[in-house]
């Protein structure tokens, strides 16, 4: 099984070379994205193993096609970068659902602490010996109230975080689940009542820029928002307007709509091209980290456990748990159903 890794890190290496040479797993890493003009790179091999920014269209997979690869596997929960229809029928899909969830929520969490309790600033200010504590005063979490957009696994460990600070908690979903404590209402009650929203959800041609100029006018006078999920969940533009119009309080982003030839990459020594992204980082209260929310040891050796065992359970059994298309479980016949794969 020749398998040919995109977009990879250190860390991606160091999780998955252990698996190297395994029961005939044959392991190729390269740093580049994948994308037309790299797509050639996998030629000879089975199956890919890719990553979010990896751009998965149709002419990427009617070039791996042409070339004999089999299998697409990602090694993430989300799936918005591949083309799912123009897959089907040609190279099965498949995708880590969960990992860590704790790992996800906990950054979430450690984003709003930073930003409500100044953490950042007071932590540059005191490397210059400036100890004033003008300017750093932040608020409770205690009694305040969290919105959470999405309590899927991620969205519900974020749930029992602020359950523990003693939080009132709102939860939207399409397909709300028993939890203790928690109140499901519409997304425009969401935006009213809540001091805090964190967004735990998919990023869906329903969800796209749910947050935007519309549902920022229904916020709270300071409402902290978190985006650990997907950037293009929110309108980047309308964000910034809200910032400076005083309507948001702060914003705290683990991801951002364009991050895909920014993120992971370092441009410390180059001019910012994004405009938007420049000015959101000159907000004093606008914290932003380059999609790490996912990097835990634990989370990167259980997104490389199941990625394996993805990529042997279709060549071994020719079944995949964990496979997607564009109508899985959409069709009453799902083929899946019945054979345990899509087609």
């Amino acid at each position: 099984m020749k398998v040919t890794f995109f977009d990879t890190k250190e860390y991606d290496r160091k999780a998955f070379e252990k698996y190297q040479g395994r029961d005939g797993l044959e392991l190729k890493f390269y740093e580049t994205r994948l994308c037309e003009d790299t797509a050639g790179l996998a030629r000879g091999s089975d199956a890919v193993c890719v990553f979010v920014n990896d751009d998965v269209n149709a002419a990427v997979i009617d070039r791996l096609h042409g070339d004999g690869v089999r299998l697409i596997a990602l090694r993430c929960a989300g799936y918005n970068n591949v083309d799912l229809t123009a897959a089907y029928g040609k190279i099965h899909v498949v995708r880590v659902p969960a990992y860590s969830p704790y790992a996800v929520a906990e950054h979430a969490m450690a984003l709003l602490l930073c930003s409500v309790r100044r953490i950042h600033k007071a932590y540059n200010r005191t490397r210059d010996f400036n100890f004033s504590l003008n300017g750093l005063t932040g608020f409770d979490l205690h009694g305040k109230t969290v919105g959470v957009v999405g309590t899927g696994k991620i969205g519900r460990a974020f749930i029992d975080i602020c359950r523990g600070f003693g939080m009132r908690i709102l939860a939207y979903d399409t397909f709300p689940a028993e939890l203790p404590d928690v109140r499901y209402v519409d997304l425009p009650t969401l935006f009213r009542e809540s001091d805090v929203i964190s967004l735990h959800c998919p990023l869906t041609p329903e969800t796209v820029h749910m947050i935007d100029k519309n549902s920022i006018a229904r916020m709270k006078k300071g409402v902290v928002i978190l985006n650990t999920s997907r950037g293009a969940l929110i309108d980047s533009e309308d964000l910034l307007n809200g910032i400076k119009e005083r309507k948001i309080g702060a914003a705290c982003l683990d991801v951002y709509e364009e991050e895909s030839d920014l993120f992971f990459e370092d441009f410390s020594g180059h001019i910012m091209d994004d405009d938007t992204l420049a000015r959101l980082m000159t907000m004093p209260n606008v914290l932003i980290t380059s999609h790490q929310a996912f990097l835990t040891e634990e989370a990167l050796s259980g997104i490389a456990q199941t990625t394996v065992k993805n990529i042997r359970d279709f060549f071994e059994k020719n079944e995949m748990e964990n496979e997607v298309c564009y109508h899985c479980g959409r069709l009453e016949d799902c083929r899946k159903k019945r054979q345990k794969n899509c087609f």
